[in-house]
C-alpha cells in the first residue's frame, strides 16, 4: 500500500493504531502531528515521518486520522479545514478519520466545509488496540469509496477486529465494547482477589483469573456456540461451578453488567449533543 498515512496526535491510542498499520505498510509511509512537537517524535521513533504541523498533515496524507480529544477537535479540524477544502476541490481526497466520541459524521463534515462533501470516517476502537487486541467499529460517509473503506479496514485489521457498522449503532459499540474492557478489568481482579481469599499469592490469582477470561473469550469466538451453552458444559449436577452461578446470581452480576453498559450507552448519546 502506498498511500501516505497522518497521525494528527502522538497519544497512546493514535500510536497503537499506528503500530498496527505498520504491521501492513511499514513505518515509512506514516507521519504524526502534534501541538506538542517532541510528543510527535517520540510517537515517530520507530521510523515514522515527523510533521511540522497539522495542516502540513492534512496537506500530505490520503488518510488523516484525527486523534485529539474530543474538546480539541473543533480546533483541528478549523485549523485543517482550508486544505482539506482545497484538496476536494482538486481531487484528491483526502480521508479524515475520527475516533472522538460525541462528534458524528455529519458535525465533522460540518466543521470542514459545509460547500464541498468531506469524506469521513468514525472509529471507534477500545484499549486492547494497545496489544494488537482490539475490537474496532467504523462507520464511514457516503463519500468514502468501498475500496477506500476495504483498505483502511485491512490496515486497521493490524490493531485488531474491525466491523464496519452503522453509525447508529456507534453509541451502544461505546457502551459495549469501548467501556467493556474497564468492566472486564474489574472482573478479572474480582476473581483474582477471590483467588486470593481461597488461599492463592496475588501473582498467581492474576495469572489464573486472567487467562481463564481470556481463553473463555477464545472459546466464544472460535466454538460458535452461545455462551450459556459453554457454561452449562462446566456446571457439573451439584458441583463447584454451580454453586458459584448461584452465588453470582444472587448479586444479580448479569443484570448490573447489563445496566453498565446502558449507563455507558446513554453518557455516549449525552455526549454527542454537547
Amino acid at each position: 500500500m502506498g498511500t501516505t498515512i497522518a497521525c494528527i496526535g502522538g497519544g497512546n491510542m493514535g500510536y497503537a493504531l499506528m503500530r498496527g498499520i505498520a504491521g501492513k505498510t511499514g513505518w515509512a509511509n506514516i507521519g504524526f502531528a502534534d501541538s506538542d512537537i517532541e510528543k510527535a517524535k517520540l510517537a515517530a521513533g520507530s521510523g515514522a515521518k515527523v510533521y511540522a504541523s497539522n495542516v502540513e498533515a492534512a496537506e500530505c496524507a490520503g488518510y488523516v486520522f484525527l486523534a485529539v480529544k474530543p474538546q480539541v477537535l473543533k480546533d483541528v479540524l478549523a485549523e485543517i479545514a482550508p486544505v482539506v477544502e482545497r484538496r476536494i476541490g482538486n481531487g484528491t481526497l483526502p480521508v479524515l478519520i475520527s475516533m472522538a466520541a460525541g462528534w458524528n459524521i455529519g458535525r465533522i463534515k460540518a466543521a470542514v466545509s459545509a460547500d464541498v462533501p468531506t469524506p469521513v470516517v468514525r472509529i471507534m476502537p477500545n484499549t486492547p488496540a494497545l496489544v494488537s487486541k482490539g475490537m474496532i467499529a467504523m462507520s464511514a460517509s457516503p463519500e468514502v469509496s468501498a475500496e477506500k473503506i476495504a483498505e483502511l479496514k485491512t490496515m486497521l485489521e493490524g490493531t485488531g477486529t474491525v466491523d464496519v457498522i452503522e453509525e447508529t449503532c456507534l453509541d451502544a459499540v461505546t457502551g459495549l465494547s469501548g467501556s467493556g474492557p474497564a468492566f472486564a478489568f474489574m472482573f478479572i481482579e474480582a476473581l483474582a482477589d477471590g483467588g486470593v481469599l481461597a488461599g492463592l499469592p496475588r501473582d498467581k490469582a492474576l495469572l489464573y483469573a486472567a487467562n481463564t477470561v481470556l481463553g473463555s473469550a477464545a472459546m466464544v469466538l472460535e466454538t460458535g456456540r452461545h455462551p450459556g451453552e459453554l457454561k452449562d458444559m462446566v456446571c457439573s449436577p451439584a458441583g463447584t461451578t454451580v454453586a458459584g452461578i448461584r452465588a453470582l446470581e444472587s448479586g444479580s452480576l448479569r443484570s448490573t453488567v447489563i445496566d453498565a453498559v446502558e449507563a455507558s450507552w446513554r453518557r455516549s448519546i449525552e455526549l454527542s449533543k454537547v
